[in-house]
């Protein structure tokens, strides 16, 4: 993957493609879809929808627009794992462009190790932005992908068996280090590790490895985080998060590899067949999982029941993207999201350092309460539709002169 590159080609422009450089826009708009709905946090729709409590519509909205507590799923939880996922998607036509371009395997793998750098110091920056110091974290999108990419890009060169056997390694393995890692006592002070003593996710039994702040990560993180400069010495993570999470979402590029395997293999065709079965097996595997109390879905965590299960749903969402695109035909409505998905280091740039900068010049230019003409309930959401129409009209304006970020 390039994060920022189309996955199916080389050429920029997929209206201007030349004859033979088909690209796969299917993929281009699925990840512009990911991408906007990041940009979207703008629309604040968890903020309307307490501006209007009871309201069904609203509540709809905001609820699928916020990360869930703990267990369970929201869209805004889909999120960072189908990114991850067209990462992999994105390695078997980065590796095949980048040998007919007659590069060698350690060239390739240096310019892997160094994306993968760049992602971990990028995620980095960003995270330190409103800091006094450098604020050393590694359980953001950009981190998390960085960490994983040197070992996607060796499985790259692997036959799928070895693909599929390392995915159940990786999750197996990753289970077994939670599962052996010995559950807090009773008595435990759960407010030392930032969880209320009334918590509503509480496990019990086996299922209580897996609980916030007091599991094999956090135990991790409590050594490798501290071995960095700090302000203060780490704990826990407010949400959860957790670093050694890169490793199942590592299983979930895997997945994304095993798609664009089939996409590439079966193009001008579309596997749907196998992203339809693979689909509902990932999603039943993981609820399976979940409700045995072998290991619940939870995203903040990544749990290896969430890699199968969110893996499940992007296999799908991947089929339904070809379905409409590549079977239907119906392609002009996808030109927004195209947009989007042909830069998207670009656009998670932007959303990540412009937000301050629009509000404040349109509060300058327009006066601070331009948008709040329907009341102060619907500000947010009107102000977060400018903010974000701006971030599409930048991207617009690269995707027409064709300036597209890479890492």
């Amino acid at each position: 993957m390039q994060v920022a590159l189309p996955a199916a080609s080389a050429t920029q422009d997929p209206q201007r493609a030349p004859r033979g450089a088909v690209r796969n826009v299917a993929v281009d708009a699925y990840r512009g879809w990911v991408m906007l709905l990041m940009m979207a946090e703008v629309l604040e729709l968890a903020r309307v929808s307490h501006a209007f409590p009871g309201n069904w519509f609203w509540a709809f909205l905001g609820y699928n627009q916020t990360h869930v507590e703990w267990a369970g799923c929201s869209l805004h939880d889909l999120i960072q794992p189908s990114f991850s996922f067209l990462v992999g998607v994105a390695m078997p036509y980065s590796i095949a462009s980048r040998l007919a371009r007659g590069g060698t395997p350690g060239k390739m793998w240096a310019h892997a190790v160094w994306r993968s750098f760049l992602l971990i110091a990028l995620g980095i920056f960003l995270r330190s932005m409103y800091s006094s110091q450098t604020y050393f974290t590694f359980e953001d999108t950009l981190t998390q992908i960085g960490l994983g990419y040197p070992f996607l890009f060796l499985l790259g060169f692997q036959k799928p068996r070895w693909q599929w056997t390392a995915l159940a390694a990786i999750l197996g393995g990753y289970w077994l280090a939670w599962a052996l890692y010995p559950v807090p006592g009773a008595g435990f002070d759960w407010r030392s590790v930032g969880v209320p003593a009334d918590w509503r996710h509480f496990y019990t039994g086996f299922a209580a490895h897996w609980n916030k702040n007091a599991n094999f990560g956090n135990a991790f993180d409590q050594w490798f985080l501290n071995l960095f400069p700090r302000a203060h010495p780490f704990v826990y993570n407010d949400g959860g998060y957790l670093t050694l999470s890169f490793i199942p979402t590592l299983g979930t590029m895997i997945l994304g590899l095993a798609t664009g395997r089939w996409l590439r293999a079966s193009a001008p065709r579309i596997p749907m067949g196998r992203l339809l079965v693979a689909g509902a097996i990932g999603i039943a595997a993981g609820l399976l999982l979940h409700f045995t109390g072998i290991c619940p879905v939870v995203k903040r965590i990544w749990t290896p029941s969430w890699t199968l299960a969110s893996g499940g749903a992007c296999f799908l969402l991947t089929a339904a993207f070809s379905w409409v695109i590549d079977i239907k035909g119906y392609r002009k409505w996808a030109y927004p999201l195209v947009v989007i998905g042909m830069n998207s280091i670009a656009a998670y740039m932007i959303a990540h350092l412009f937000e301050h900068f629009i509000v404040s010049s349109f509060h300058i230019h327009l006066g601070p309460h331009a948008f709040g003409f329907l009341g102060p309930g619907l500000e947010p959401l009107l102000q977060g539709s400018a903010v974000l129409l701006t971030y599409w009209l930048i991207l617009f304006w690269m995707y027409r002169r064709k300036l597209f970020l890479k890492i």
